[in-house]
């Protein structure tokens, strides 16, 4: 008899409850196998491995045991796949019809063991489609009433969960106010206030030691204490929970908690935030923001125009070959789409580091024949222009592209900048370069090596080896959480990990799998905060990964898909 290799699938949407000994997923994957064992004699058996998704919505197929599952199915280890209700494997009509096509494509089928469908018969297909519409309508539903729920509260004031604001606790679902914590929020409005600048509010804090809100995470893990972002900074002078109020979907209501900024203060801070916004809107930018227009063309010679797109309130800018707008479709596939902050950002780092280069600007100024003097002069000019990088206005910075940028080329694989030679010696030797002659006085070619490639839900320009320039905010919160576990370990206060576990009410191997990432290679490590990991590693991913990843540093490096050192 043919052995049927049965893969059980669990999930539950929240993670209540799941640190139980005896929990939902385990109630389910219990009755999928006495169902199997029923089928013995058909030459089922359950495969030992656990395919269990907890705290994770069926709306998504980005699910880390949902899609090993599929890996699978795929290879062939699985033929038949049993979950308890066929709205444990998905609520989404259009998720379930990708399911059944690989299911189909690989000789699979599927099993509710509750509703007894079978999917390799057309009529089991019908009812599974009919009850996920159910399905799918009733998650409809429940959103909205969340949704409804909500902003209804909000209206009242009364604060509706989230990260707690630094300044404030949570006491039976409200919010008190935690007085060391106020003082420090008032002193950063007040700050702000004095400087006027969020970038020297954030470098002063820094140097001050004040770091965000620290508290627990996921497990009882300890999270926050970061220093102050821009970006965060913003949405802490923003907030209107510090005026005493709730926002909500644009509109603020009086909130149910006590204000920790006073009214005058909080509109001369709102006063000077939009003072600045209107300022960058006015400057050299307002009338052309985007930075390389009239200048990018894609590997075609099309020329690539400013485009931009909304979504959710934020802008989003891109650079769009006019192939893409003016030409018929089947021409589109030569065109290209790539965002405008990271093609002008590649631009500016190449051009940052051509002028901090002595032998790139010695090259380019050796067609002029300058005497040693001004040869000196230009090359400390370029040193003294490349130091002071960081500070430059943004003004400046555009003045200075517009020059010396003759055209920025954006292949498929590179992004070539052509800069004019002679505006080079006019940025470093000043009004003299009018005066000087050379047979060559054509362009210098910056090459960077660069792909297009898709990036979460977007598409992000990836320089150097093929990884991802921005920084996973999923991966950097899983190793901080890793690195906390470890101190709370050392710390001596729980004797083993067991002992940890009990107290903090999670499994001993959320703790341990947290544990293997504290001995990643600190390279490893290094590249992950900094945003280098390869495209395909997700914090689930490595999560799964480290259950076999090797000690040796340069073996990890391999298995996770860094370029070796």
């Amino acid at each position: 008899m043919k052995r049927l290799n049965c893969a059980i699938y669990t999930r539950k949407s929240s993670d209540e409850g799941l640190e139980k000994e005896f929990n939902s997923l385990d109630a389910q994957r219990e009755a999928c196998a006495a169902y199997v064992l029923s089928q013995m004699h058909a030459g089922w058996a359950a495969l030992s491995d656990l395919y269990d998704d907890g705290g994770l919505s069926g709306g998504t197929m980005e699910r880390p045991a949902l899609q090993r599952l599929l890996g699978d199915i795929t290879s062939g280890k699985v033929q038949i796949v049993v979950v308890y209700k066929v709205d444990r494997l998905t609520r989404s009509l259009a998720d379930f019809a990708k399911i059944v096509d690989v299911l189909d494509s690989h000789g699979a089928s599927f099993v509710s063991v509750t509703q007894s469908f079978n999917t390799t018969t057309s009529m089991g297909r019908l009812t599974l489609n009919m009850l996920l519409s159910f399905a799918q309508f009733e998650r409809e539903i429940a959103g909205e009433r969340i949704r409804d729920k909500i902003a209804a509260s909000k209206a009242k004031g009364m604060w509706m969960g989230g990260n707690v604001p630094l300044g404030y606790d949570v006491k039976e679902r409200k919010l008190i106010v935690n007085d060391a914590e106020a003082e420090t929020v008032r002193m950063i409005f007040q700050r702000y206030a004095e400087l006027g600048s969020v970038r020297v509010l954030a470098e002063e804090l820094a140097g001050l030691g004040i770091v965000s809100k620290r508290r627990e995470g996921a497990g009882g893990v300890l999270a926050g204490g970061n220093r102050f972002s821009r970006g965060a900074l913003y949405t802490l002078l923003q907030n209107p929970i510090y005026r005493g109020e709730i926002g909500h979907q644009g509109k603020v209501y009086p909130g149910q908690h006590e204000a920790i900024v006073e009214a005058e203060h909080w509109k001369l801070v709102q006063d000077k935030l939009a003072g600045n916004r209107q300022a960058r809107a006015l400057g050299a930018t307002a009338e052309e923001p985007s930075l390389l227009a009239g200048l990018i063309v894609d590997g075609e010679g099309h020329r690539m125009t400013p485009t931009h797109a909304v979504k959710k309130g934020r802008r989003y800018r891109y650079y769009v070959s006019t192939a893409l707008i003016t030409e018929a479709r089947s021409l589109h596939e030569k065109g290209l789409r790539v965002p405008a902050g990271d093609v002008e950002a590649l631009v500016l780092d190449r051009i940052r580091a051509f002028f901090a280069s002595e032998q790139n600007v010695g090259e380019t100024l050796s067609f002029f024949g300058l005497d040693a003097v001004t040869l000196r002069s230009s090359l400390k000019k370029a040193d003294e222009l490349t130091r002071g990088w960081a500070a430059l206005p943004s003004n400046k910075i555009r003045e200075l592209v517009r020059s010396i940028v003759e055209r920025v080329c954006v292949r498929v694989d590179e992004v070539v900048v052509s800069l004019n030679r002679k505006e080079i010696a006019r940025v470093l030797i000043g009004e003299a370069s009018q005066e000087l002659s050379g047979e060559h006085l054509d362009t210098t070619e910056l090459r960077a090596e660069a792909k297009l490639r898709r990036a979460g839900k977007g598409i992000r320009l990836i320089v150097g080896g093929g990884r991802a320039a921005k920084p996973d905010r999923q991966m950097i919160a899983l190793l901080r959480n890793a690195y906390a576990t470890r101190e709370a370990l050392m710390s001596g206060r729980d004797a083993t990990i067991d002992a940890l576990a009990q107290r903090l009410g999670v499994k001993r191997d959320y703790l341990s799998a947290h544990m293997r990432l504290t001995y990643l290679a600190p390279g490893i490590v290094k590249d992950l905060f900094e945003g280098r990991q390869p495209d395909p590693l997700t914090a689930a991913r490595l999560v799964l990964l480290s259950k076999d990843l090797p000690h040796d540093w340069q073996g990890q490096q391999v298995a996770l898909g860094f370029e070796t050192r």
